[in-house]
């Protein structure tokens, strides 16, 4: 499986962090992009599609992708301006975002068939480029798994309603759907987060994978449900950290070879033991990023140190 690619579709920006009154650094970001970084950094081959500029911001966007071993795909540096987001933190890490932002694709990216196809977050809900991100995903499913991401930026969103459907219509073209609670509270905030994951599970996806922080996670399958701790951490602060979870779980997946059209039936399949393997590598992952800076995800050699650190528990499953 080493020839196979991962796609990646979504947004890259600026991330402008404040502290107080204080602009305390200014990283690259985006959470599609996070994901393709993480999956480059744990050795994966990915190609990215985006909408950057070809200014200093794109210019170190494409450096950090290049980096860390992700491909931009040709044709993703036409916009007017890179975007931004200023993400301000309150005094426990946690992260709110003001956006500046165009988001548009046009054509089909000229890459091979992907095993796996990924997007979410802005790239999911924003005109007029979302329309052309639901036709991608509908071009690749016959050769990918589909993993999404709502990781919803409520700032951005004119009209709830119609993200929501706009986010259903995603999940019903997905695989692996994970969400955080976060999300699910803007989402409906009258219904749990089990309840609204057994209502999504329903609509196509093999797994919906929930967040809940320094709670832990919850994963429900056909197969059944798994509920895991989140990995004691001393946070620095909490940019990236579902973005992580996100790589760390479509990683944990592609090692126990469920990624693929042709894996679609196994990966419906999936057993208690894998889901939960797969839950604990993604929560090890995501651990990992919030003990550092902003959004700093850890390559292969740190995370498998990390793992063998931690235990039989992040290990394989038998």
């Amino acid at each position: 499986m080493s020839d196979r690619r991962a796609l990646v579709i979504g947004e890259a920006l600026i991330d402008i962090v404040i502290r107080g009154a204080e602009v305390t650094g200014e990283h690259v970001g985006g959470s599609p992009l996070n994901v393709a970084v993480g999956l480059g950094r744990l050795g994966r081959s990915v190609d990215f599609l985006t909408h950057i500029g070809r200014d200093e911001h794109g210019r170190r966007i494409t450096e950090h992708l290049s980096a860390s071993g992700v491909e931009l795909v040709t044709g993703s540096s036409t916009a007017e301006r890179t975007p931004t987001a200023r993400a301000m933190l309150d005094e426990h890490g946690g992260a709110t975002y003001e956006f500046d932002i165009e988001w548009q694709l046009s054509g089909t990216p000229e890459v091979a068939p992907p095993v796996v196809a990924h997007t979410g977050s802005i790239a999911a809900v924003l005109e007029p480029g979302c329309r052309a991100v639901a036709a991608l995903l509908d071009t690749y499913h016959p050769s990918a798994t589909v993993t999404f991401d709502p990781n919803v930026r409520p700032s951005l969103i004119d009209d709830d309603d119609a993200a929501r459907n706009r986010i259903d219509r995603l999940i019903e073209r997905s695989d692996i759907v994970k969400v955080s609670d976060e999300d699910l509270a803007w989402y409906d905030p009258d219904r749990s987060p089990e309840e609204i994951a057994h209502t999504w599970l329903g609509l196509g996806p093999a797994a919906v994978v929930v967040t809940f922080g320094e709670r832990g996670s919850f994963g429900l399958a056909a197969g059944g449900s798994v509920r895991i701790a989140a990995p004691p951490v001393d946070v620095v602060d909490t940019v990236g950290a579902g973005d992580s979870f996100m790589a760390g779980l479509i990683d944990a997946l592609w090692e126990i070879d469920l990624l693929g059209a042709e894996r679609r039936h196994d990966l419906r399949g999936i057993s208690e033991a894998a889901l939960t393997h797969a839950l604990e590598s993604a929560a090890l992952s995501s651990a990992l990023t919030v003990a550092r800076p902003g959004a700093d995800l850890p390559d292969r050699a740190t995370r498998d140190a990390a793992a063998a650190r931690s235990g039989p528990q992040a290990g394989r499953p038998g």
